[in-house]
């Protein structure tokens, strides 16, 4: 094993007498650099191997000094690196002008070698020890990423297991669910200049409503199945049982929360959806018959997504539609089932919609 590296010291000093004298003093301990101009003090500071300290004789006015101090903590490179003042007794205004400038501690002459070994040692010591606590820092830090990173692994696989349990119930496939999903972010980013939508859709919280957006339907587990898998028109008895999937769903999400003992953004969207994406703009849909803007922005998004895809797609009570003729028929339905502007940004976004159907489309049988 190689021993450890000694400390590299730097002594700054215009008087080659004095410099000799503090190099004798430290080099038995410490690796020892000597120079006499500042300039050169500037240009070993930032080579490598970097100074551990530096060791600046302030002079009789200590201008000069200061000016280095500012100059090596002006550079990031050398910014870390402690500077140790040695100053004449008296000189206390020059003393403040040196910590004002930078400097990690002043030593008084006439110099006692125990009081400049001592002090050198501790600036050391403060400086490694500064060094570990970055490093741990930095440690706690990505280990706190990595952690949080896995919970929302975690989390998005449950949300994808609990609305897959919905959705497969209903159709063949959950590609319904990953559809709806990009639709849904595709609108909200196409939305979020509107001063209209701005606040509600900032990047954080489109992330929020792509993994909320696959709970829409999970109040459906509580439907039974001749009410959901009948193929004909339900009556107007087992309409109102299927429509209880929106208060089921919000139960569902309210129950977290109460169990949280808090909400967050992500629960309250997919609360949002799940309990308010059948409402219609003009007032006419269930469950709470809201109008306009009193719909959730969340929800309002989700009513175009489901419904566009809810066309093209096949059903056993249905055949899939065109793109063309899904768009035209919710274009007739902005102002009144829809929010004109969600159906104008569907508009403009409408080649992301095709692609998005093409990519994640249901296996042909």
């Amino acid at each position: 094993m190689n021993p450890p590296s000694k400390a590299l010291i730097l002594l700054v000093d215009p008087l080659p007498e004095q410099l000799v004298r503090l190099g004798a003093l430290l080099q038995e301990r410490y690796e020892v650099r000597l120079v006499e101009q500042a300039a050169d003090a500037l240009r070993i500071a930032g080579q490598l191997p970097r100074p551990d300290l530096v060791l600046l004789d302030a002079g009789p006015a200590g201008h000069a000094a200061a000016a280095l101090c500012r100059q090596l903590k002006a550079n990031p490179d050398t910014a870390a690196i402690p500077l140790l003042l040695l100053h004449a007794a008296g000189q206390e205004e020059a003393e403040r002008a040196s910590f004002a400038a930078g400097a990690a501690d002043v030593i008084r002459r006439p110099l006692l070698a125990e009081t400049l070994l001592a002090r050198v040692a501790a600036q050391l010591e403060l400086a490694q020890a500064r060094r570990l606590l970055r490093h741990q820092g930095s440690l706690l830090e990505h280990l706190v990423e990595e952690r949080t990173r896995e919970l929302g692994q975690t989390l998005d696989a449950v949300v994808w297991a609990m609305a897959s349990l919905a959705e497969t119930r209903d159709y063949e496939t959950a590609n319904h669910i990953r559809r709806v999903q990009h639709y849904v972010a595709a609108l909200a980013r196409q939305l979020q200049p509107q001063r209209r939508f701005a606040e509600e859709l900032s990047d954080a919280n489109i992330t929020l409503l792509y993994k909320a957006a696959p709970l829409h339907d999970i109040g459906k587990v509580a439907i039974p199945d001749a009410i959901l898998l009948k193929p004909g028109r339900l009556n107007d008895e087992e309409f109102a049982i299927m429509k209880l999937h929106t208060v089921y769903g919000r139960d569902a999400i309210a129950g977290v929360e109460r169990h949280l003992g808090h909400s967050n953004t992500f629960l309250r969207y997919a609360r949002e959806i799940a309990y308010s994406h059948q409402e219609k703009f003009d007032g006419s849909g269930y469950p709470q018959g809201l109008a306009g803007d009193a719909i959730p922005v969340a929800a309002r998004l989700m009513a175009v997504a489901d419904v566009y895809d809810a066309l093209i797609s096949k059903r056993v009570y249905k055949p899939a539609f065109t793109h063309e003729t899904a768009l035209e028929l919710i274009r007739q339905g902005s102002g009144e089932h829809f929010d004109p502007d969600v159906v104008d940004a569907m508009l403009t976004v409408e080649e992301q919609f095709m692609a998005i159907a093409a990519r994640f489309a249901d296996p042909v049988h």
